[in-house]
C-alpha cells in the first residue's frame, strides 16, 4: 500500500565502507506532488478568502483607486483636502516619497472605507423582507418599498460575479422574536387545528408560560444569539440529529435516484466512472469557489455554510453524542462491492484520473473473485443500527491495528460507493418496480451503504443510479444541488461512447484499487449480527410507494396563486381528513437560509 512505501521511501545505514543512502525515487516524486497539491489549495483558499472579503468590492478596484490618488497627488491635485501632507508630515519628514506612501495609504483607506459602508448597508437590506409578500403574476405591480430595495441591492451588490461564499459577510444574523411574537404566532399556527375549547385551554397554557419560565428561556436565547453566529444551527444539529440513539437509517437518512426515463450507459464500471469524475468536479469547483451562491429570485442569496461539510465528511458515533468529522482534504473513495471494502485512490500522476482510467479500476474490482473475511460482508450494519451500540464497538474492535486503518480509509474518504448486484428499472405500467426503486437507496440490504459517510452512491447492476446521504451534515437541498450537477455533467458534458463505455482513452495504466483487510473476531461478529437484526426488521417495517403525478405540474399551482410546497402540503392535509375524520399536528420545516450559517 502506498503509505506502507511512503514509510520506506528514504533510509539510510552507516557500514564499516561509510554512508548507504537508499530511496525510492517514484515514491518520493508521489510525496512532492501531494505536497504540491496541498499548497495549490491552501494558495486558493487564501486567495478566495481575500476576494470574498473584499466582495462587493475587488483587489482590482483597489488597485484603480489608489493609483488615482497617487496620480492626482503627482499632478499637483489632492482629493484628500490636505490628510496627505498630515500623514506624510508623521511620516517621513515630508519627503516626496513619503507623499505617494501618504497617498497610496488614503486611497487605500477610501476603498476601505466604501467597501466596508457597502456591506453593511448590504446586510441592512438583506433584512428587509416585504418582497416576500409582493403579488406575482400578469399584471400585478410591485410596490415602491420594494422597488427602492431591489434599486439599492443593484448598487451596492457591485457587478462582480459572486463567489460561492461572497454574500457570507453580508448576511444578516437570525433575528430572536419577543416572547409575545412567539406566542402569538404559535396560537395562529394552532387555531384552525382545534375546536373553542381545545383553543381556550392552549391560550390558558400560554399565558401561564409567559408569566412562568419563557423569561428566563428567553434570557438564555439573548445570551446565546450574543455569543454565536446563529442561536438555532448548533442546537438543531445536536439535538435534532447527533443526540438520537436510534438507528440513522430510515429514520434520519434521505435519498434521490436517477433519472428514471434516461439510460445512458448499462455498464456498471462505466457509469460509476462518469458519476465519481463529475462528483469530483464539483468538488473541484466548491474548492474553488466557481459555484455562484443559490439566489431567490436571482436577487437574495441564501446562506452557503452547508456547502463546506458535503465532501470528506462523516458521522463519527459516541456512547451519548455523535459528532461530524470534516476532513480539508481527501484523495480517495472507499468502495463496496460484492461483500468487500476497497480503497480507490482517485488522483495519479498529479492529477484527477478521468473516467475512462476511473472504468478501469472500478471494472477490477467488479471482476475480483475473492470471498469477503470474516464478518465483512455485514460490517456495515452497525452503522444502520443503534448508535450506542456502533460506538461502543467502534471503541472496542476499531481503535488500532488493522481495523482501525481500514476504518479510517473509510471514514477519511470523499465519499463512499457501493456497486449493488441487481437491475432497478422503472416501468409505468407496473409501480412495484420504482417502489423498489426508492426502497433500494432508502436502505438497500441494510448493510451496503456506509450510512455514516456525507453521501453513499448506489450503482445497479444495469448502470442505473442513487444516493443515500446523512441528514445531520446539510439539508436535503444541498445534496439536491450535488446531485443535480452530477447527473447534467454525466450525461451533457462527459457522455458515453456509442458501445456504453467512457469517451477518452486511459493515458496510462491505473493504480488498482486496495482491498481494506479486517480482523474480527467472534464477539465483533455477534455485534454485526445484532445491528442488523435491528436493521432488517427497520427495513421490513417501511412501506413505501412512489407516484409519478403527470397531471399537472408547478405551473398550475401557480396559477392558482400558491406555492407549490404549500399546495402539497394542503393536499397532504386534505389526505390525511378525508382518511382519519380529523386533522393533525404536522411537522414541516421551513428554510431559515437567508440568514447566516442557517439552515
Amino acid at each position: 500500500m502506498a503509505e506502507a512505501h511512503q514509510a520506506v521511501a528514504f533510509s539510510f545505514a552507516v557500514t564499516h565502507e561509510g554512508v548507504a543512502v537508499d530511496f525510492d525515487r517514484e515514491v518520493l516524486k508521489l510525496i512532492f506532488n501531494s505536497g504540491v497539491r496541498s499548497w495549490k489549495k491552501r494558495i486558493a483558499r487564501l486567495k478566495n478568502g481575500i476576494s470574498n472579503g473584499v466582495f462587493p468590492g475587488s483587489i482590482t478596484g483597489l488597485m484603480v483607486i489608489d493609483s488615482a490618488f497617487v496620480g492626482a497627488y503627482i499632478h499637483g491635485y489632492d482629493p484628500s483636502f490636505g490628510l496627505v501632507d498630515k500623514i506624510a508630515s508623521q511620516l517621513a519628514g515630508n519627503t516626496k516619497e513619503g507623499k505617494l506612501i501618504a497617498a497610496s495609504a488614503v486611497g487605500f483607506g477610501c476603498w476601505a472605507t466604501v467597501i466596508i459602508s457597502a456591506r453593511q448597508l448590504l446586510k441592512l437590506l438583506f433584512h428587509y423582507k416585504g418582497w416576500m409578500y409582493e403579488e406575482r403574476g400578469a399584471g400585478r405591480k410591485v410596490s415602491l418599498p420594494t422597488k427602492l430595495w431591489l434599486l439599492g441591492l443593484k448598487i451596492f451588490s457591485g457587478y462582480r460575479r459572486p463567489m460561492l461564499y461572497s454574500f457570507q459577510g453580508s448576511l444578516p444574523h437570525l433575528p430572536l422574536p419577543s416572547i409575545d411574537e412567539t406566542l402569538t404566532r404559535y396560537l395562529r399556527s394552532v387555531r384552525p387545528l382545534m375546536d373553542d375549547d381545545e383553543y381556550h385551554r392552549m391560550e390558558r397554557l400560554a399565558r401561564e408560560f409567559r408569566n412562568g419560565i419563557a423569561k428566563k428561556l428567553q434570557r438564555y436565547l439573548i445570551l446565546k444569539r450574543m455569543w454565536s453566529t446563529n442561536y438555532v444551527s448548533d442546537w438543531w444539529e445536536e439535538y435534532v440529529y447527533l443526540r438520537g440513539r436510534s438507528p440513522i437509517m430510515v429514520n434520519s437518512n434521505f435519498y434521490g435516484i436517477d433519472a428514471i426515463l434516461r439510460h445512458p450507459s448499462s455498464i456498471q464500471a462505466t457509469r460509476a466512472a462518469n458519476i465519481v469524475y463529475s462528483a469530483m468536479m464539483f468538488r473541484r469547483s466548491l474548492e474553488r469557489q466557481e459555484i455562484q451562491p443559490i439566489m431567490v429570485q436571482n436577487i437574495v442569496p441564501l446562506c452557503s455554510s452547508q456547502y463546506e461539510r458535503i465532501f470528506n465528511t462523516t458521522r463519527i458515533p459516541g456512547l451519548e453524542t455523535d459528532k461530524i468529522v470534516h476532513l480539508p482534504d481527501s484523495t480517495h473513495i472507499a468502495v463496496f462491492c460484492n461483500g468487500k471494502f476497497w480503497k480507490v485512490t482517485l488522483y495519479h500522476k498529479g492529477r484527477l484520473m478521468k473516467p475512462a482510467e476511473l472504468e478501469i479500476v472500478f471494472q477490477k474490482i467488479l471482476d475480483d473473485t475473492s470471498a469477503p473475511e470474516k464478518g465483512e460482508e455485514k460490517l456495515a450494519a452497525l452503522t444502520a443500527g443503534e448508535r450506542t451500540t456502533w460506538a461502543r464497538a467502534r471503541q472496542q474492535f476499531f481503535s488500532k491495528g488493522m481495523n482501525k486503518i481500514s476504518l479510517d480509509a473509510i471514514e477519511k474518504a470523499a465519499f463512499f460507493l457501493s456497486f449493488d448486484d441487481e437491475d432497478y428499472n422503472y416501468d409505468p405500467k407496473d409501480h412495484s418496480k420504482l417502489d423498489h426503486y426508492g426502497r433500494v437507496f432508502l436502505h438497500g440490504k441494510g448493510y451496503d451503504r456506509w450510512f455514516d459517510k456525507s453521501f453513499t452512491i448506489c450503482i445497479g447492476k444495469n448502470g442505473k443510479i442513487g444516493f443515500n446521504a446523512e441528514h445531520s451534515w446539510a439539508d436535503a437541498p444541498i445534496m439536491g444541488h450535488v446531485w443535480e450537477h452530477t447527473l447534467a455533467e454525466d450525461v451533457l458534458s462527459l457522455g458515453y461512447k456509442s458501445d456504453g463505455h467512457c469517451i477518452g482513452i486511459p493515458e496510462f495504466d491505473p493504480p488498482s484499487a486496495s482491498k481494506l483487510r479486517w480482523e474480527l473476531p467472534d464477539e465483533c461478529i455477534q455485534v454485526i449480527e445484532k445491528s442488523n437484526k435491528v436493521a432488517q426488521a427497520l427495513l421490513n417495517d417501511v412501506d413505501l410507494r412512489l407516484y409519478v403525478h403527470d397531471g399537472y405540474g408547478k405551473g398550475l399551482m401557480k396559477k392558482f396563486r400558491v406555492s407549490p410546497d404549500a399546495y402539497i402540503q394542503m393536499a397532504l392535509q386534505l389526505a390525511y381528513y378525508r382518511d382519519a375524520g380529523k386533522f393533525n399536528l404536522t411537522y414541516e420545516a421551513s428554510m431559515t437560509r437567508l440568514f447566516k450559517e442557517d439552515r
